[in-house]
């Protein structure tokens, strides 16, 4: 297994546990020779000494209480050992976890939406929890299989030299075969972990589809597929166990017959007299001890190989540089305040490599109050100016200003600290209704809430489920209506209490009496508050302070809604189609 750097800078954050680990296997390692040292002794001194338990002049019983307390402590170092390589691997996997989710976070759904939520779910979770068997028994295992050879080696040779030179001779037997198989065992598991990848995905796209499915008749279908897909990373795990086992009949196997070697090569030189008993039982008692670490890091290489593979794609999306990785942050965030105009100054923007055009040439500006609406057919660029402004990707030409100062001079948090976001159709997690609405403000006080709720005409739907604010309203709101989901949104940014707005689409496909409840708590939400409205539902924005009517990813008209009409432009042709 190829030792990837990145991997062993995870480690440094584990440093002094990860150290504690390699010392108290070490130390357990000391006392298994002292243990053959003794257990030498009192064999020697009952078989051909002719001791007993209670001899007149010595005895061995004090030998044999030594031996029990030495297997005391050894247990104890072990256990310690393993408990300290547990807190590697827990603090590693928390880190990376942490790191993880953030970063997704900051990449924003403009990455996530090209991804498979199952394969990134499963990265996160799977991916990142088989680290533990490489961090908690590979690595501290390497340092163990040449710590302990080269000192076994150091102990053994001023005893006996050819026993010492046997063990040298044969010890590079385990390694090379462990290489061999190592690397047909890595393309499995490389294997293995795609299929799983693919089989979490898919089924987490079926789970999220299965309304859908249902309705079109093809749910049946999907048992067939997730049937064949399941057999088919059985057979690939099955390869895996298969090399696995494979692996470890030959470590044993050349183990076995190494420390057989030793054995017969001991017998001789004792039965002709060339070796003392005493010091060739020592011997042949650490010569299966000199293999085992060698033995046990094969073992820990396929209990570790899940967990490389699985950082590889880990890594690739932390190494995924986001819009804002390179922006300057000012250390004075304050100048955010008070939030007086945003301009858009030539904004260009592409996706997919300069193939796909999104906004061309886009300037426009928002001042303090106003309510800028942004109108058009869809395509034409309104969900980038979104993204743009939520800072989920950077303009590639031009210039966001807030304040006169560059958007991304200001520190990301900072930022979106300042905007609340009601999208189209709002996320809501499989969590309480109060958790859910914390998410604004996690700080936020019961009679807060409560207002917020008020606010945005959601109190009475609320009381009204099975345990009020502590229900748990299922993932993406499951429980919910549509228009019931529109106000918990609504009643998040009220609690945010954010100066600038961002509206996207938040009255579309609402029945009439949940479209006037929720244009009443949205009319109160704009009060005084600056705001960007994305609508098709053009009789929403007729009041707005300008309008700006986007085709092609270009502001082709501009205006209040009584001058664009008079215009007889795109927008007269909008309004005309909706009436």
């Amino acid at each position: 297994m190829p030792l990837d750097k990145r991997l062993l800078q995870q480690a440094k954050l584990a440093q002094t546990n990860l150290v504690l680990t390699i010392v108290l296997g070490y130390a357990a390692f000391g006392v298994v020779v002292v243990q053959a040292f003794y257990l030498s002794r009192i064999i020697n001194q009952v078989f051909l000494e002719g001791q007993s338990l209670f001899s007149h002049d010595k005895g061995v019983w004090q030998l044999l209480l030594i031996l029990f307390g030495l297997s005391l402590l050894r247990a104890g170092l072990v256990w310690s050992s393993q408990v300290t390589a547990q807190r590697v691997a827990g603090q590693i996997k928390n880190h990376l976890r942490e790191r993880l989710t953030t970063h997704l976070f900051t990449l924003g759904p403009t990455y996530t939406q090209g991804e498979r939520s199952g394969e990134l779910t499963n990265t996160a979770i799977e991916g990142i929890e088989a680290l533990d068997a490489y961090f908690s028994q590979y690595i501290p295992q390497l340092a163990m299989s040449v710590l302990i050879p080269v000192t076994m080696l150091m102990v053994v040779f001023p005893l006996d030299f050819i026993s010492g030179l046997v063990l040298l001779l044969t010890a590079p037997l385990i390694p090379i075969f462990m290489i061999l198989i190592g690397s047909w065992a890595e393309t499995l598991t490389n294997r293995q972990w795609i299929s799983l990848s693919r089989m979490s995905a898919h089924f987490l796209d079926v789970l999220q589809g299965l309304t859908t499915l249902k309705l079109l008749g093809r749910s049946r279908q999907q048992i067939e597929t997730i049937a064949l897909i399941s057999d088919r990373f059985r057979q690939t795990t099955m390869e895996v166990l298969r090399v696995a086992f494979l692996s470890a009949l030959v470590l044993e196997l050349v183990s076995t017959l190494s420390t057989a070697i030793v054995a017969v090569e001991i017998g001789l030189r004792l039965l002709y007299g060339h070796l003392a008993f005493e010091q060739a039982f020592f011997v042949l008692i650490l010569a299966p001890e000199f293999y085992l670490p060698l033995r046990q890091l094969g073992t820990r290489f396929h209990a570790g190989l899940s967990g490389v593979t699985a950082i590889r794609r880990i890594f690739e999306i932390l190494e995924t540089a986001s819009a804002n990785k390179k922006a300057q942050f000012l250390q004075k965030t304050e100048l955010l305040f008070p939030l007086k105009t945003i301009h858009f100054d030539n904004v260009h923007y592409v996706y997919d490599d300069g193939t796909r055009p999104a906004l061309k040439s886009v300037s426009f500006t928002i001042d303090l109050g106003q309510k800028i609406a942004v109108v058009g057919p869809s395509g034409a660029g309104k969900s980038t100016l979104v993204q743009l402004l939520l800072r989920f990707i950077e303009p590639q030409q031009g210039h966001i200003l807030v304040n006169g100062l560059p958007l991304n001079d200001f520190e990301l948090s900072a930022w979106r600290a300042q905007v609340a976001w009601l999208p189209q159709q709002p996320y809501l997690f499989h969590v309480s209704v109060i958790e859910n609405l914390r998410l604004a403000n996690p700080k936020a006080t019961m009679e807060q809430v409560r207002w917020a709720t008020h606010q945005a005409n959601a109190t009475t739907f609320i009381e009204a489920l099975p345990q009020g604010y502590d229900t748990i309203i299922g993932e993406r709101g499951a429980r919910l209506s549509g228009g019931q989901a529109q106000r918990l949104a609504l009643a998040r940014a009220f609690l945010k209490d954010a100066p600038f707005l961002i509206l996207d689409e938040s009255t579309a496909n609402l029945d009439p009496e949940q479209e006037s409840q929720i244009q009443a708590a949205m009319k109160q939400l704009l009060h005084g508050r600056t705001a960007l409205i994305i609508a098709h539902r053009l009789k929403t924005i007729y009041q707005a302070d300008q309008i700006l009517v986007m085709s092609a990813g270009q502001i082709i008209e501009r205006g209040t809604h009584d001058g664009l009409l008079q215009q007889r432009g795109l927008y007269h042709r909008l309004v005309k189609a909706t009436n």
